[in-house]
């Protein structure tokens, strides 16, 4: 194995470490709550919003998407000197499949935090941010699609299962086909698909919670069923 090859790999381990730092988790508790333990036991920014406030879900979802921005934008800038040959990771290049393995490396590393005994979010705040960190036309439009489905459902998890499930051929649509890329995207797709299981059950089955802030008063709800499965 090359030197090359090596530093990705390096590059892969300590992004999946950094996006599984569970920020939803250490905001929450600075406000006196454990996260895991109250409405649907998630860390990211849905729970927050609705069990800690406004305030500490916009820094959750910040941080969030800021740490995928990270992974795939520092990608871009630190694989040029190692990877030789003219090859390139711009979208378009010939070694375009880096950004798709930098981003499920991030999205993993999130859904299944090493800080959190392997469970962590659901990977929507973390996997628009990695597009937005190499692919900022591809983040823009799945932030878009997001929004109209989620605003329109009032379900944030409608909106979060279809970007998703539409990653790789959106990106396929914008930069023209990619197989490496576009396969690997789909991946990281899947699996956040995968994390949403549980609200995927309740939407078909007409229970899935609508979407709502905090009230200043309210004392956090009590967990539901969903905690024990991989968040």
């Amino acid at each position: 194995m090359s030197i090359n090859y090596l530093v990705l790999v390096a590059y892969l381990v300590v992004t999946f470490l950094v996006c599984g730092i569970p920020f939803g988790k250490i905001i929450a508790r600075a406000r006196g709550v454990d996260i895991q333990k109250v409405g649907s036991g998630n860390i990211g920014t849905t729970n927050v919003a609705r069990e800690i406030g406004k305030g500490a879900a916009a820094l959750t979802l910040l941080l969030d998407a800021g740490k995928g921005a990270l992974a795939t934008g520092l990608a871009l800038w630190f694989f040029p000197a190692f990877i030789t040959g003219g090859v390139s990771v711009a979208p378009h290049g010939d070694a375009a499949g880096l950004e798709g393995l930098v981003t499920l490396a991030a999205i993993c590393g999130h859904i299944f935090s090493p800080f959190l005994h392997f469970h962590g979010g659901k990977g929507i705040a973390v996997g628009v941010g990695t597009l937005l960190g190499f692919a900022w036309p591809v983040g823009l439009m799945e932030l878009a699609i997001f929004l109209v489905i989620a605003v329109a459902s009032k379900r944030v998890s409608a909106g979060s299962v279809t970007v998703a499930a539409i990653l790789g051929p959106v990106f396929a649509l914008i930069y023209g086909p990619n197989l490496g890329l576009d396969l690997l995207l789909e991946l990281a797709g899947l699996v956040v698909v995968w994390a949403h299981r549980s609200n995927i059950k309740k939407l078909i089955n007409g229970q899935e919670k609508e979407f709502s802030f905090h009230k200043r008063g309210d004392k956090p709800e009590p967990d539901d069923d969903t905690i024990g499965e991989s968040k």
